[in-house]
């Protein structure tokens, strides 16, 4: 269960947290222009837009949970648990992707989400596993750039394809009730509220904040998507990157999920392992872990872009405390 969020000050923001039960080693890695990426039924593409995002690498292959390309296109995988489909055979005509090479397969060709939009029109998702022991992972996707976002859903039904104008995507359902379901809560507001309950009873603002109540508190998909949509859209913040990249965190922090909150049938608990945000037109990812809430980033321009090699960081776990008093350190 995850949450991913787009959001522009002066410069555009991608980013979400990853919500599991358990970490897979995932690492921040960048991909530079000439990397050789194998599609199973499409074949090679050896050059290529280089990328930056947080991927499980397994035979040397980036499997992207989210990532941006050095165009500004940013893209996310979320879990879709029991509403995700995919075709279990090729189709003569089509792009027949699988969902692991998904990611790379836009971010690689496309520089805007309308590119992106242009070649989901021929894309079919194949039933392809990475490796028997490796099984596709449930999913739905949010593509996004500075000028808006989109939903891609496999299910069913086929392919769908969604304008995404609050840009934002958590889980179940399926986007289309996602987005309606914000029509419950049209009668939120940012601001003191007034009576509205009835004229026979003096009723008075006892706290600041009350225009918020009812707004979902819990951590369910469909709770945390419209908690996620009302914070970012009503967000303030500077132009500033600092400014920026910590209200970002800020806006994922209301969905953030402590372990011990969101307890499985396992009797494992769901956890938010990492938040990440990257600045999509410079190229910076910044991320955050469970036990690490110091920001860490990696500039993608500080890198050979144009290598063939993956270059990849390891995350870091540990929490990072300054003792703003410890001797030999100015207060």
């Amino acid at each position: 269960m995850c949450t991913a969020v787009a959001f522009r000050t002066r410069d555009f923001y991608f980013g979400r947290t990853l919500d599991l039960d358990r970490s897979y080693g995932e690492e921040v890695t960048v991909t530079p222009r000439i990397y050789p990426f194998q599609f199973r039924k499409m074949g090679p593409v050896e050059r290529h837009y280089a990328m930056i995002g947080i991927a499980h690498v397994e035979e040397n292959y980036p499997l992207y949970y989210e990532g941006v390309n050095e165009k500004g296109l940013g893209m996310a995988g979320l879990n879709f648990v029991g509403n995700a489909a995919y075709e279990e055979n090729c189709a003569p005509g089509f792009d027949n992707i699988s969902p692991f090479e998904f990611i790379p397969w836009i971010l690689a060709q496309c520089a805007t989400v309308k590119e992106a939009r242009k070649l989901l029109g021929k894309l079919r998702l194949v039933s392809l596993p990475f490796r028997e022991d490796l099984p596709l992972s449930e999913l739905h996707w949010i593509i996004s750039d500075r000028t808006g976002s989109i939903v891609v859903e496999s299910t069913r039904s086929g392919l769908s394809v969604y304008d995404d104008p609050a840009q934002i995507l958590t889980n179940n359902p399926t986007f289309d009730q996602q987005l309606f379901g914000l029509n419950n809560y049209l009668s939120l507001s940012p601001g003191p509220v007034s009576n509205h309950f009835s004229q026979k009873l003096t009723l008075d603002l006892y706290s600041n904040g009350m225009g918020s109540i009812g707004l979902p508190g819990g951590f369910s998909s469909q709770a945390r998507f419209v908690r996620a949509a009302f914070v970012s859209l009503n967000s303030l913040c500077k132009e500033g990157e600092t400014e920026s990249v910590s209200q970002f965190f800020h806006i994922l922090g209301a969905v953030e999920q402590p372990r011990g909150c969101c307890r499985l049938e396992s009797g494992k608990c769901q956890y938010t392992l990492y938040t990440c945000c990257c600045n999509a037109d410079k190229g910076i990812l910044y991320y955050t872990t469970y036990e690490n809430h110091q920001i860490t980033a990696v500039d993608m321009n500080l890198e050979d872009l144009s290598g063939s090699a993956l270059i990849r960081y390891p995350m870091i776990t540990g929490e990072q405390i300054h003792l703003q008093n410890a001797v030999g350190t100015n207060a």
